[in-house]
């Protein structure tokens, strides 16, 4: 008798996917922890500006290329916008809800803090937007760093661009977001993985 052999589809295919699982929540974390990271850092040193400045201060940092000076932002970067406030906050949310949607096919470090960064600054704008006065969904932006010859910003600010810089150098190397470069050649067995330490 021919001694069966044991099928590539079911028994084989499993260990692949825990493993598989195992790797993407690894990904979904690192992109939650540096959302988290963000966003936090954003909420505390805007609940510090408004408890220890007056708005219109300027508190001299670094002189003459850092300082601080707090103002109520309405609307967008180098105050763009500031009678459509509404639409930044739609805006913001919907990015953050596409992030979200997104995290579990996320395979790439690089990806997961890039995308991590925008998240939490996106978020922490929106809750200026819709927490903060004159209105629910109107609400001004707290900025307070301030560079010469530049928008007053904040770090919701600086982690969304810092996040978008890292996107564009990813899309330039080519490497999506499973981690794989596009012009790799497709050759995968079923239940095949690419190996976690060769991910971005």
């Amino acid at each position: 008798m021919t001694e069966h052999q044991p099928a590539s589809g079911h028994d084989s295919g499993r260990p692949h996917r825990k493993h598989g699982k195992r790797i993407g929540v690894r990904y979904a974390l690192l992109l939650v922890a540096f959302a988290l990271v963000a966003y936090i850092f954003d909420q505390l040193t805007k609940i510090w500006v408004v408890a220890t400045m007056a708005e219109g201060q300027i508190t001299e940092v670094l002189p003459p290329v850092l300082s601080w000076h707090f103002i109520r932002n309405p609307g967008a970067a180098f105050s763009i916008g500031t009678e459509i406030t509404w639409v930044f906050t739609i805006i913001q949310g919907l990015v953050s809800l596409a992030i979200i949607s997104q995290i579990g096919k996320v395979a790439s470090k690089g990806w997961a803090v890039a995308l991590g960064l925008v998240l939490g600054g996106a978020l922490g704008n929106f809750t200026d937007r819709v927490l903060r006065e004159p209105a629910f969904g109107q609400g001004h932006v707290v900025d307070f760093i301030a560079l010469p010859n530049f928008a007053i910003f904040n770090i919701a600010d600086t982690a969304v661009v810092s996040g978008v810089i890292l996107i564009c150098l990813l899309t330039l190397r080519g490497i999506g977001m499973d981690g794989r470069r596009s012009n790799e050649e497709q050759e995968h067995t079923d239940g095949s993985e690419v190996a976690e330490d060769e991910r971005p």
